[in-house]
């Protein structure tokens, strides 16, 4: 089935994408800055992946850095370029954030041209689509405005590195096709976990009194692992964007779901909704909820039919990934 290049594989989604192609017969190499990790990383891929007799490799490659890339590019048929910074926190430079999913964008794209790879396939986010002038449920024709009053650094940075893309895939010829996930939640592989994840980690723990009157669209990690290996697979997939979320949730309807999946942590978990007045109020002295006050009110629920129609993927429930998220955690020892 030959080898793919999967950027950024010690993530919590680069994971889940390394274990799918595995599964679909694929041989994988995966980029990492610090080639230490190589052995958790396979190791925890392999376990995940069912053990099967599969070729994983590593290379050295930073997305600020053009050092590695054309040796990680060798002998690869395609890639899924999936490595981009998601903080917790609003940087204090807009340029933090963009500078390197933009220029990493590029850097990867370039390598894989240069190596005579046709075919790549790009992680973005639904931060990419539902910031702009669309109105719900957000298709994969939406697009979201880097300069609009609605963006904050994380929107921008999906935006432009996505377009960025598409832009030097027309110009290079490269088959591209882009993957869109909402908030995405699942199992982990090993102990590493994004920041979505994250939230539910520090709401089991009792971090949170109450949680923002905020809804988002779910997708389960699996489901996004899938899109990209379908997207590679499926030739009616280059040239095209995908948008993978299920339902959308509130914070309050994820806090429920987790009391009934995970009983013992229940009285950890906040039950209060704070009235948006109140969180804007709050915002001034934590500078965390930032990147959700503009979300207060809005209505972001997304249209899952193409993913359907053209890769014929059907997303998990919502509540599958949030109740798989902390089962997850809890098994991992991390709550």
């Amino acid at each position: 089935m030959g080898t793919v290049l999967v950027t950024g594989i010690g993530g919590f989604i680069g994971r889940h994408i390394a274990a799918e192609l595995i599964r679909c017969g694929f041989s994988v190499r995966g980029t990492l800055r610090d080639l230490a990790r190589g052995p958790e990383v396979e190791a925890s891929i392999r376990a995940a992946a069912g053990q099967l007799p599969a070729e994983i490799g590593f290379a050295a490659a930073d997305l600020l850095d053009g050092t590695g890339w054309a040796t990680a590019m060798q002998g690869v048929d395609a890639v899924i370029h999936c490595a981009s910074p998601f903080p917790a926190r609003v940087p204090e430079r807009d340029d933090d954030l963009v500078r390197p999913a933009r220029e990493g964008t590029l850097r990867v794209l370039k390598a894989a041209r240069e190596a005579g790879i046709r075919r790549v396939v790009l992680t973005s986010s639904i931060a990419a689509v539902c910031y702009g002038s669309g109105r719900s449920p957000f298709t994969e024709e939406d697009w979201t405005d880097p300069d609009g009053p609605l963006t904050t650094p994380y929107y921008r940075s999906k935006t432009l590195a996505e377009k960025v893309a598409w832009q030097f895939a027309a110009e290079s010829g490269l088959d591209l096709s882009v993957i869109n996930p909402g908030l995405v939640l699942g199992p982990l592989i090993g102990k590493t976990y994004g920041t979505s994840v994250g939230l539910v980690a520090k709401a089991m723990r009792g971090v949170y009194p109450a949680v923002p009157k905020l809804s988002l669209p779910v997708a389960d990690v699996r489901d996004v692992a899938r899109a990209h290996v379908l997207a590679l697979q499926t030739p009616e997939a280059v040239g095209e964007r995908f948008i993978v979320a299920a339902e959308s949730l509130s914070f309050r309807e994820i806090m429920g779901i987790l009391r009934v999946t995970a009983p013992d942590h229940a009285r950890k978990l906040p039950r209060l909704e704070l009235p948006n007045l109140v969180t804007r109020l709050v915002e001034r002295f934590d500078r965390s909820l930032t990147p959700i006050i503009r979300e207060l009110g809005r209505d972001t629920r997304v249209s899952n039919d193409k993913v359907r129609r053209v890769l014929g993927l059907t997303p998990r429930p919502a509540r599958e990934a949030v109740a798989a998220s902390g089962l997850s955690l809890i098994a991992a020892g991390l709550v």
